[in-house]
């Protein structure tokens, strides 16, 4: 039983004539006797919580930043009027911290017989499922003196995905990818090895692209024309060992990593390539494999959505031994890792030849923008110092990726903002040279 304050309002209203008047047990009994017999009249009269029925609709997912709506159907099977407050509890990070979560509470009041529609509006903070918890049902009776107070399980789970901020850079590279396939009114010729077409030779062409065989049959010198290669494999493999752990700003280096990884699978897939993901650190995290072109989007963010970081140091032999798994044939592996020193020269460089043996290799990571905004500070003794620090951790990044450079490896190091972008620009890059 929980009393309302409706029932203390008329106990305090009722004892104070009482008090001032005629001060005596037995005028205290006068009047607070018939209220607890009215409130417990009341709470007899209230519907019982047991025998409410619930059901879940609405939302399965939702992206990062957006909201999404979960309906709770209240059924009462009883012939009492259900007068209630309900909360529809869900974890503190399915809304903004500080903001207004009343849309979990509601008031309704359902028929005997009948049932209601409430809605539930979650915005969540992070990535991953959020799961409900249970359902608190306050019943009150007709005279709003007491209530029943019961809690039900009603299970509902909406997957946060990530936001995929990157999605507006996909145009833009969308259409330097048709300008390299010749499908735009400007044809930029790369130098691919998969024969596109014929066409008549114009003051500029390499002379080494002259088919003298077509030209013996015509009038006119012909050249052939080349387009990148297609249903070439790409593997994106993401470290989420503790170094992935750390914040960039107000970013988390995995995040901007993911973000970088469905840029380029969206990219990719439309190229006509095909697109896997493998998380790792100690052990396979997420992986993708043998989608199709249209299901490999959806696949990708649908695995990364639960992914976090682990906080343990990756191990780079089983990294590496679960790269050549998956990827058998040649292929571009790209690798979101740190670039710090420590981890890349005991861990991956060791290994580093068994994947650039028989595959092209791209090592992405993600810079911090406060390091370069620490090496140009000047004015006091303190700032003199930062700038030094500052300026020794970016001598130290530069010689880890000429290290990795002169192993035959691809480097791009970028800010998160722009991390997605330039490599979406590195996988352009190589198939425009034909290094696919």
């Amino acid at each position: 039983m929980a009393l309302t304050g409706r029932s203390a309002l008329l106990a305090a209203l009722g004892s104070l004539p009482v008090g001032v008047f005629a001060p005596s047990w037995a005028g205290i009994l006068a009047v607070n006797a018939p209220l607890s017999i009215a409130i417990l009249c009341d709470y007899a009269l209230a519907t019982p919580v047991r025998t409410l029925q619930f059901t879940r609709s609405g939302d399965t997912s939702v992206r990062l930043g957006e909201s999404a709506e979960v309906h709770l159907t209240v059924t009462n099977p009883s012939r009492r009027r259900l007068r209630a407050q309900l909360r529809d509890a869900w974890p503190p990070s399915s809304w903004p911290a500080g903001a207004d979560q009343s849309s979990s509470r509601h008031t309704t009041t359902v028929p005997p017989g009948e049932r209601r529609r409430l809605t539930t509006l979650l915005r969540p903070t992070r990535r991953g499922d959020r799961h409900a918890e249970r359902v608190t049902v306050r019943s009150f009776g007709p005279l709003g003196l007491a209530s029943r107070q019961g809690s039900h399980s009603v299970p509902w789970t909406v997957r946060v995905l990530p936001p995929f901020t990157s999605r507006k850079h996909l145009p833009s590279r969308l259409a330097r990818l048709r300008e390299l396939d010749g499908r735009t009114s400007v044809l930029t010729r790369g130098e691919g090895t998969e024969f596109d077409s014929l066409r008549e030779y114009v003051t500029g062409d390499d002379t080494r692209s002259i088919d003298w065989r077509a030209t013996a049959r015509q009038s006119t010198v012909t050249v052939r024309t080349w387009r990148p290669e297609r249903d070439r494999h790409l593997l994106i493999v993401l470290d989420t060992g503790r170094t992935s752990a750390g914040r960039v700003g107000d970013v988390p280096r995995l995040d901007a990593a993911m973000d970088a990884t469905l840029l380029l699978t969206a990219l990719a897939s439309r190229a006509g390539d095909r697109v896997d993901l493998l998380a790792y650190d100690r052990r396979t995290r997420a992986q993708v494999q043998g989608r199709s072109s249209g299901d490999v989007l959806p696949a990708m963010v649908n695995a990364l959505a639960p992914l976090e970081p682990e906080l343990v140091e990756t191990d780079a032999r089983g990294l590496s031994a679960a790269t050549l798994k998956g990827a058998p044939r040649r292929s571009l592996i790209v690798l979101l890792t740190s670039l710090d020193t420590a981890p890349v020269e005991e861990g991956l460089l060791p290994v580093l030849p068994q994947l650039t043996r028989r595959h092209t290799v791209i090592v992405a990571s993600v810079a911090d923008p406060h390091i370069e905004k620490m090496s140009t500070a000047r004015g006091t003794v303190d700032a003199v110092y930062e700038a030094a620090a500052g300026a020794q951790a970016q001598a130290q990044r530069r010689r880890t990726a000429d290290l990795l450079r002169s192993k035959g490896v691809t480097v791009v190091d970028a800010t998160p903002e722009k991390l997605a972008p330039a490599l979406a620009d590195a996988y352009l890059a190589l198939k425009t040279a034909g290094r696919l």
